[in-house]
């Protein structure tokens, strides 16, 4: 199923502005980790993706893992906006499914581990039972899965309530006035970029691949692997999120306060290893979705 006009626009502008290098955190951030998943696709996955994607794409699922955050403006499209994050209780630092995925009218599912597990459900349904196309928009599903999973990576992504993650805590980087979650999503990374990277994104996936291949490959296979045998294990992700969360986002992070070297040293750690698992996970959930055991309907 190919993109419709609108929607292969809207990607195609996302694609237009990564490549002449206008970038902000939030598609950098997802840029990488989809194109660190791409380098652990399965044969199966690379060809059900390419399917999926545009042509003009050639089957590169990171220029388009954006997506999401470009359209959750748009009336059409505002509904999605409670899927990025979930909301934990203050102080609580750990995360429940059942008490915490809802929106802000107690709609159960409706948060960003729900989305997870909803887009995850139309893939497997499509991939096992073609009358599931007639329902699906697999170009959406497939965009929106792998977007969702970064997010719920990112630790103020699962954040307390009570400061809706980090948003209303207004804080210093150095010199620029800002809010806990927007240090996040875009300050770390853009400072890092500066600082150790040339402002090339390039080099920093680089970086972050041959750690990988090196100082986390031990790690990898437990990384790729799901609990129970699932095919994803987003409430995993976010339990990892909010203990990281409480640890190092919210730590010495109160209203007003300055943010300097030590706190972005000790947190770009941090940042660049959920970068990288986010991708682990990506391409292992996708894996397991188009695994030759069904492949993709139609394929």
């Amino acid at each position: 199923m190919r993109l419709s006009l609108r929607l292969w626009l809207a990607s195609v502008l996302v694609l237009t502005q990564l490549v002449s290098g206008a970038l902000c955190w939030g598609k950098e951030g997802h840029y990488t980790v989809c194109k660190i998943a791409e380098g652990y696709f399965e044969d199966d996955t690379i060809a059900a993706v390419k399917k999926l994607l545009p042509e003009s794409a050639e089957g590169d699922l990171a220029a388009f893992c954006s997506w999401p955050d470009e359209i959750k403006h748009l009336s059409q499209w505002k509904w999605t906006s409670v899927l990025h994050y979930v909301n934990t209780p203050e102080y609580r630092c750990n995360y429940e499914y059942c008490r915490d995925c809802h929106d802000a009218n107690k709609h159960k599912h409706l948060c960003v581990t729900g989305a997870i597990f909803n887009y995850t459900n139309q893939l497997i349904s499509a991939s096992k039972n073609s009358q599931s196309l007639v329902h699906y928009n697999l170009t959406e599903a497939l965009m929106f899965l792998s977007h969702y999973m970064g997010d719920v990576h990112q630790p103020l992504h699962t954040g307390f309530l009570g400061d809706l993650g980090g948003n209303t805590i207004i804080v210093k980087w150095y010199h620029q006035k800002t809010n806990l979650h927007n240090v996040w999503d875009n300050m770390i990374i853009e400072s890092a970029l500066e600082t150790y990277y040339n402002s090339s994104l390039p080099s920093m996936i680089q970086s972050l691949q041959a750690k990988l291949k090196n100082g986390w490959s031990n790690d990898v296979p437990s990384w790729e692997s799901c609990q129970l045998n699932k095919t994803a294990c987003p409430n995993q992700y976010a339990s990892e999120s909010i203990d990281l969360a409480c640890k190092y986002a919210y730590r010495n992070a109160t209203p007003g306060t300055t943010l300097g070297d030590d706190y972005f040293h000790s947190r770009l750690p941090v940042v660049e290893k959920r970068l990288a698992q986010g991708g682990i996970h990506v391409a292992a959930t996708l894996n397991r979705i188009f695994s030759a055991k069904p492949k993709l309907a139609g394929s």
